[in-house]
């Protein structure tokens, strides 16, 4: 049996305090991570910021909108943020405004400036019907900003049907109406590995902090994601992208 040393202790302590404010930091900057996953969204959400920026006004219908995550980042950009998702939602629901399908939005035609929507498409059984359905919201040269995975674990199961290729996002867009304005793969293969790696790696963390892995894991997915991002600035294959950015226009 180890007895640890007063040294010891006040190492590990001192390490699991920088690793907490280091947590605390990514996920004031990018809403949803974690310390297994702050890769991508480091990633993903400037790219959401700069769409926002560029394409968002006016009324703005967040669908699928869960905990609102884009809450203070679409703030300066839009004059009303109305965030709606379905009754059955695994989120929080009191960020919630309207209660109502994907397929048949509870607002008449043409009320909206523009539509945000991340991470939604590929837990419908018919994406076609709730881009439909965002046309018809829409006013005429409204923008829809939408992120979608072409790479990813399953999630949220069994609600999780699609993975979508830019081939097949010009073809659901386009058969609805909409014109394609920005189409942006958001990674290369060495952030896809890594990223996805870190999730693998995770699920043998465990929660009791006796377990060596509690300690281990997290410090290893750091190294990882790190040598992922580093990579990711002279590795850019488009073909392994974890997910696409879309835009599209109403006509």
């Amino acid at each position: 049996m180890h007895l640890r040393t007063p040294g010891e202790d006040r190492a590990r302590n001192e390490t699991n305090t920088f690793h907490r404010r280091v947590v605390l930091q990514v996920r004031k900057r990018f809403p949803l991570s974690r310390y297994y996953n702050w890769l991508i969204f480091s990633i993903v959400n400037p790219e959401i910021e700069a769409m926002v920026k560029r394409y968002a006004r006016g009324r703005l219908a967040d669908l699928g909108c869960g905990e609102k995550p884009y809450k203070e980042m679409v703030a300066n950009n839009v004059d009303f943020h109305v965030g709606i998702d379905h009754a059955d939602s695994l989120h929080d629901k009191s960020q919630i405004d309207l209660i109502g399908s994907a397929y048949a939005l509870p607002v008449k035609n043409e009320m909206f400036d523009s539509v945000l929507c991340t991470y939604v498409l590929e837990h419908l059984e018919e994406p076609h019907r709730a881009i439909a359905e965002a046309y018809r919201v829409l006013k005429r040269g409204a923008c829809g900003i939408y992120t979608v995975p072409l790479f990813w674990h399953l999630h949220e199961a069994p609600r999780d049907f699609f993975r979508f290729t830019k081939y097949g996002l010009k073809y659901l867009f386009e058969s609805n109406g909409f014109e394609i304005v920005e189409l942006k793969a958001l990674s290369g293969f060495c952030v896809t590995f890594g990223q996805e790696f870190a999730y693998f790696l995770n699920q043998f963390r465990g929660r009791r902090r006796v377990n060596p892995l509690y300690w281990l894991v997290p410090l290893l997915i750091t190294i990882i994601l790190a040598i992922a991002y580093v990579l990711s600035k002279i590795e850019k294959s488009e073909d392994f992208t974890v997910e696409y950015i879309i835009v599209v226009r109403k006509k």
